[in-house]
C-alpha cells in the first residue's frame, strides 16, 4: 500500500473506496499507513443492496437484473463513491468470498472491481482461489494493483 499512496501523491490524486465482500479491509489497509489522509478521502462499506442504493446511488434495476456481484454494479459503486466523496478516483469491490455462494450459480472467488476517474469507468473480473480470508486479502491486493495500473497510463 505504501507504493500506492506514493503514486497517488505523485499524481496529486485522491482516492475513495466502496467495498462489499472485503468489508472495509482495503480502507483499513490504506489507513494503517501514517499520512494516508492526504490522499485517502474515505470509504463506504456497502454490504447490503440497500446501502449500495442509498449511499452509492446504485440503481435498484442493476441489482435486480445483474445481481450485486456483477461488473455493472461494480462500476456503479465506483462512480457512486466518487460522487459521494468528491474523490478523483473511486475503486469498488463486490464479490463472493465464501465459504458458500450467494445462492446463485456464481462461484466462490468471483469478484468484480470497479474503477472510476476523470477518464471514465471500467471494471476488472477476478476469479480467485482460497479460503474466505485469502480471497479477501488477494482482492485488496488486486484492487491496489488496478489503481496503480490506471494511474500509470
Amino acid at each position: 500500500m505504501d507504493e500506492l499512496l506514493a503514486l497517488l501523491r505523485k499524481k496529486e490524486k485522491t482516492l475513495a473506496t466502496a467495498e462489499s465482500c472485503t468489508g472495509g479491509m482495503l480502507g483499513s489497509m490504506i489507513t494503517a499507513i501514517p499520512g494516508s489522509s492526504d490522499v485517502y478521502e474515505g470509504g463506504v462499506v456497502s454490504y447490503s443492496n440497500e446501502v449500495k442504493c442509498r449511499l452509492l446511488n446504485v440503481p435498484e434495476e442493476l441489482l435486480a437484473v445483474h445481481g450485486a456481484v456483477s461488473w455493472q454494479v461494480a462500476e456503479a459503486m465506483a462512480e457512486g463513491v466518487c460522487n459521494a466523496t468528491g474523490s478523483d478516483i473511486g475503486i469498488s469491490i463486490t464479490g463472493i468470498a465464501g465459504p458458500g455462494s450467494d445462492g446463485t450459480e456464481k462461484p466462490v472467488g468471483l469478484v468484480y472491481l470497479g474503477y472510476c476517474d476523470e477518464n471514465g469507468i471500467t471494471n476488472r473480473k477476478l476469479l480467485l482461489q482460497g479460503n474466505r480470508a485469502e480471497i479477501r486479502r488477494e482482492t485488496c491486493r488486486k484492487a491496489a494493483q488496478l489503481i496503480m495500473e490506471m494511474l500509470q497510463e
